[in-house]
């Protein structure tokens, strides 16, 4: 049986990378998924798509509400988007960088939280994944913007599963190590060959790798579970 099956499901960034992995993932899975982005988003069997820039309050309301007057329902949100732009030290990060890359990464996921809690709390239940990062745990010299985003993303998911648990509502975090995305694929090459050599599995993950995970949070098989980090990284945060 299908574990999604009847789920009404909005996932963000979800033109390319992980973000479409898990559209189509949860779609295979039986769920109905809207697929949110500032980028085109090709539709597909069980995944609609959506004009969605998670930096916006406006965009994230209509996408509610597009939702939930087609189906009255909202059971699932994973906050994926996300942006690294600025790879410098904190003293060399541009502060309109920094406030992009905390625009994108963690009040986006914040704006997200709020749009969908109203339908969940109204249903009394709900899944919400959110993207952290291995640097959301732990630090890395340079890419500061992203670093403090991600760790805050991680906090801000405890923040909201501990709160919101006596609804049914869950809330965890997702944080993947180095995946083979086009956003990681524009990085240096020897910036990715480091991480892969540090990497106890030798190699980057696939964004299928990490949708798995995301639809073990998103389903009934993880029903109590809230406030947990799942990590998938090859081993990198195990050492």
């Amino acid at each position: 049986m299908a574990k999604l099956d009847g789920k009404i499901a909005l996932v963000s960034g979800a033109a390319q990378g992980i973000g479409r992995a898990v559209a189509e993932l949860f779609a295979e899975e039986g769920a109905t998924v809207y697929a949110g982005d500032v980028k085109p988003v090709k539709p597909a069997k069980g995944i609609e798509a959506l004009t969605l820039d998670v930096s916006r309050p406006d965009d994230w309301e209509k996408a509610v509400e597009t939702i939930l007057a087609r189906h009255g329902k909202l059971d699932i949100l994973v906050n994926n988007a996300g942006i690294v732009r600025a790879y410098e030290q904190l003293m060399e990060t541009d502060l309109d960088a920094w406030n992009a890359v905390v625009a994108v990464n963690l009040t986006g996921s914040f704006l997200g939280i709020k749009a969908v809690l109203p339908a969940m709390r109204k249903a009394g239940k709900g899944s919400i994944v959110n993207f952290s990062s291995i640097w959301g745990s732990v630090g890395v010299a340079g890419a500061a913007a992203y670093n403090a985003a991600k760790g805050g993303v991680r906090n801000m998911t405890k923040n909201a599963a501990v709160t919101y648990a006596p609804e049914n509502i869950r809330v965890n975090s997702v944080h993947p190590g180095l995946i083979r995305t086009p956003l990681v694929e524009a990085q240096p090459d020897d910036m990715n060959a480091g991480i892969i050599a540090q990497t106890p599995m030798g190699r980057m993950g696939t964004p299928r790798e990490v949708a798995n995970g995301c639809l073990f949070l998103a389903s009934d098989d993880s029903s109590f579970i809230t406030g947990s980090e799942l990590v998938i990284d090859g081993g990198y945060l195990a050492q």
